[in-house]
Parts: structure tokens; C-alpha cells; sequence
């Protein structure tokens, strides 16, 4: 397998394992130590314990959590996904108390590969989106 394929592979596995299935034991298998994280919905994370509180703070305020990949592009070290994310708004996310709605919003997310574990990761995601969505008080 080239190591193009192998990365594409771990980001399946990093969305699969640890977002959609709520297993972080699997961290340090594909992140690297000192890991630099910056997620759409949080500051700067450094470390594998500061990105598992960061996963663990996004799957309390949104049950039912997904990461779907739409697209994935790869080339060497870079791998670049086109995301969705949903999941029902069941704590406080974004100063928003809950509402018990399903939310969704598109992302993209940018992983950068040291020694084939993911070394960066830079989250964008359409905030105003999903913020219009927290606030809509048609739905409540």
C-alpha cells in the first residue's frame, strides 16, 4: 500500500473509529503524540488528552455525533476531506443551551502526516450554518 493510500486509510479510521464510534482508545495509534489540533468548534489542542477532551465536549453537546466524509483527496503527507457533520443539539454548544434538534453542517478538514500518524489538523466548518440552526426559534 503507498503511503498516499495508507494516510487516506487512517483518516477513514480516525473519523470511523474515534468520532463515529466514540473510541479514543485509539488515539495514540493515530495521532501523534504531540498532536496540533484546531477544530472548527474550539481553540487550538496540542496532545492527545486536550483533543480527547475536545472530542468528548462536541459528543455531549451533540448526541448521536457523525463525521462523513464527502470527498477525500490525498497527496503524500496532506490529506484534504470535504466533511459532513450532524448530530441532535443535547447540551450547550456555541453559548446555545440545548434544543433538541438535529443540526448539520459541512466542513473541510486538513491532516498533515509525520511518521504516518496524523501530526496537524486544521478543522473549517460553516459555523454560521450551523449557528443559524442552534438559533432558529421557528423550531422550537
Amino acid at each position: 500500500m503507498s503511503r498516499t493510500d495508507r494516510n487516506k486509510a487512517a483518516v477513514r479510521r480516525f473519523y470511523d473509529q474515534i468520532w463515529n464510534s466514540g473510541d479514543t482508545s485509539a488515539v495514540p495509534e493515530i495521532l501523534a503524540a504531540d498532536l496540533t489540533f484546531r477544530g472548527s468548534l474550539g481553540a487550538v489542542r496540542v496532545g492527545h488528552a486536550a483533543f480527547v477532551d475536545y472530542v468528548e465536549g462536541v459528543v455531549t453537546a451533540l448526541g448521536d455525533y457523525r463525521c462523513d466524509i464527502d470527498d477525500l483527496l490525498a497527496d503524500g503527507d496532506r490529506v484534504v476531506a470535504r466533511m459532513s457533520f450532524s448530530g441532535i443539539h443535547r447540551g450547550p454548544l456555541l453559548g446555545v443551551p440545548a434544543t433538541g434538534r438535529r443540526v448539520s453542517w459541512a466542513g473541510v478538514a486538513f491532516f498533515t502526516f509525520t511518521d504516518d500518524l496524523i501530526g496537524d489538523l486544521w478543522v473549517l466548518g460553516d459555523l454560521d450554518g450551523l449557528k443559524s440552526q442552534l438559533a432558529d426559534t421557528s423550531a422550537r
